[in-house]
């Protein structure tokens, strides 16, 4: 954000005329009225503990790695619940995570299990990339988490167009000018880049 300095001279320029210092003080006083205040970009109104439920697709990138898979995601704190398929609807994995107790627990496809205190971890072993669940559990409304320093490049309508956060670059896009839901993510951290399109975003139990 940009300042304006204004300076004020003193010297021996005459006082101009009462009737115009009337005028100028009303045209402040009318600009200061109409002036919105200055105030952060808009967040849509589902705060973290709303449930929901996100139906879509992802995709992971690193180097000349990649991966593609369906999602099911299930969010209603202290609980996340993570179903992913392939793109022909085949079972990969079901990850489940508790951030009161801070366990998270994969079973794949073939019967295997595993656990990690956190979800980059487990994902990384399940998926071949770490997927930041606790930071996207906002992400995912164009807002960022609590606790940790963020930026944000809002759009024309106020929406987060651009978030930054825990490392992470998070690009937003949107299905239409009214919605304020996010259609699609690109998200990179380093080398990593993630792209979400959600399919179907419910909230409510």
């Amino acid at each position: 954000m940009g300042f304006v300095s204004v300076g004020l001279s003193v010297g021996s320029s005459p006082r101009p005329p009462i009737a115009a210092t009337i005028v100028v003080g009303v045209l402040v006083l009318a600009g200061c009225a109409s002036a919105p205040p200055a105030g952060p970009p808009h967040v849509p109104a589902l705060d973290a503990g709303t449930p929901f439920r996100i139906e879509g697709r992802l995709s992971a990138r690193r180097g000349a790695e990649g991966f593609s898979a369906n999602f099911t995601w299930t969010h209603a704190l202290p609980r996340d619940d993570f179903i992913v398929t392939t793109p022909l609807g085949q079972d990969v994995a079901q990850i489940s995570g508790n951030a009161a107790t801070a366990q998270v627990e994969m079973r794949t496809a073939d019967g295997r299990r595993d656990e990690a205190s956190d979800w980059s971890t487990l994902t990384e072993r399940a998926l071949g990339f770490g997927l930041p669940v606790a930071g996207l559990g906002a992400w995912v409304r164009g807002a960022p988490r609590e606790g940790a320093p963020y930026s944000i490049e809002p759009d024309a309508t106020g929406r987060a167009a651009v978030l930054r956060q825990d490392g992470w670059e998070i690009v937003y896009g949107y299905g239409d000018d009214s919605t304020q839901k996010p259609a699609r993510m690109r998200l990179t951290y380093a080398d990593l880049e993630v792209r979400i399109a959600i399919d179907r975003f419910t909230t409510g139990p």
